[in-house]
């Protein structure tokens, strides 16, 4: 089972995209330095098909819904990932922000948009440090379905006037 504790709307977590992201509990990554702490908790209501759904209308003008975390379980997260394909009223990009290095073996990412990768190390900063370990890759197909990933961490970097 997943929990999610809160979610926001944002113009700054997936680029070019107005995104309903969703806080996930449970954090196992235990990252030093973490800026959500609060997420390492068991706590908040769970995230099923059900709880999806009712987010997603709540917040209709949305183009991506972010997955924040579920890395104790990612297999729950591509269901959920692939729920937002079939219960969209109209087309909605997918994202998930994990703490991982690599994606999980046998992970389904063909209902995927954008994936972030790796712990956050506060020396390096986050995805808006040029310096950062952190990887953020928008994920396309060709029309032989062959999933490309894209490193795409270069939009979070400020550019200087």
């Amino acid at each position: 089972m997943l929990k999610y504790v809160d979610t926001l709307v944002t113009f700054s977590e997936v680029p070019d995209e107005i995104s309903l992201c969703i806080n996930i509990s449970n954090c196992p990554c235990e990252c030093p330095g973490c800026h959500s702490s609060y997420l390492k908790g068991d706590i908040g209501e769970e995230l099923n098909v059900e709880s999806l759904y009712k987010l997603i209308h709540a917040n209709a003008g949305v183009t991506c819904v972010c997955f924040m975390g579920g890395d104790q379980n990612p297999k729950l997260i591509c269901e959920l990932a692939f729920a937002v394909h079939v219960l969209a009223d109209k087309p909605r990009k997918v994202a998930w922000y994990s703490g991982r290095e690599t994606l999980p073996e046998d992970f389904s990412i063909g209902f995927f948009d954008y994936i972030k990768l790796g712990p956050y190390i506060e020396e390096l900063g986050p995805l808006t440090n040029p310096n950062t370990n952190q990887k953020m890759y928008e994920v396309t197909r060709d029309q032989n379905s062959n999933i490309t990933l894209t490193d795409i961490t270069y939009k979070f970097w400020k550019k200087d006037k």
